[in-house]
């Protein structure tokens, strides 16, 4: 048995798992519908993938060494969460405003599932959301050498610990959304709703304020 791709399996889990914009982008995306939240859930696996194929060439490097690029990457992340943030918190704002209104599926067709508009805007707001994260080269760049057996060649190691670090996203975030959906019932009362989607919409602001106005992550 492989105690090494064990313990990295624990660490990565860990790490996928660990609150941030990907996941708050899933649950907000996941109340307006499951088709929505799955969406979204694959985007932010695509937007890993994208990191972990990064690393795996070492492109990561480049990024990292390079302040100017690795700045550039920072500032674009920091802006696409904060406008997610704001979005989130005048589509509350509008809604507080049409209080005589249904709160329900506005996004979903007359069968109950998303229009493929709406579909695609979710995919990409996922992968977005993950994909321009700056901090996700420098996390990979340290840990998937860590787990690379002394005297093994990097480069499969290198591509076995990326698939299975998607792999976990492929799990992990639809499983959230499936929850969140299941859940929907009591999650979408107006009170419920409005109270989780100011607090999406405060959070990823937030987080996209300290990307944008913070200090280099280096």
């Amino acid at each position: 048995m492989d105690a090494q791709l064990i313990a990295f399996t624990g660490v990565a889990a860990g790490m996928v798992a660990l609150p941030g914009a990907d996941f708050t982008v899933v649950v907000r995306n996941a109340l307006a519908s499951r088709t929505a939240g799955l969406a979204t859930a694959l985007g932010v696996a695509g937007g890993l993938l994208v990191h972990t194929a990064l690393a795996v060439a070492g492109l990561a490097a480049v990024l990292v060494t390079l302040p100017v690029l690795f700045r550039t990457v920072q500032l674009l992340g920091g802006a696409y969460v904060l406008y997610l943030g704001i979005s989130a918190l005048y589509a509350l704002r509008r809604r507080n405003g049409r209080s005589g209104q249904s709160e329900e599926g506005t996004a979903d067709d007359g069968a109950g599932r998303p229009a493929p508009r709406e579909f695609g805007r979710a995919l990409r707001q996922g992968f977005l959301t993950n994909a321009l994260n700056p901090k996700a080269p420098v996390l990979f760049l340290s840990l998937l050498p860590q787990f690379v057996p002394h005297g093994q060649p990097p480069l499969p190691r290198t591509l076995l610990l990326a698939v299975v670090v998607v792999m976990l996203a492929l799990i992990w975030f639809p499983a959230v959304a499936l929850l969140v959906d299941r859940l929907g019932r009591w999650l979408r009362r107006p009170r419920t709703a409005r109270v989780v989607e100011g607090g999406s919409g405060v959070a990823l602001t937030g987080l996209g304020l300290a990307l944008v106005t913070g200090p280099l992550l280096r």
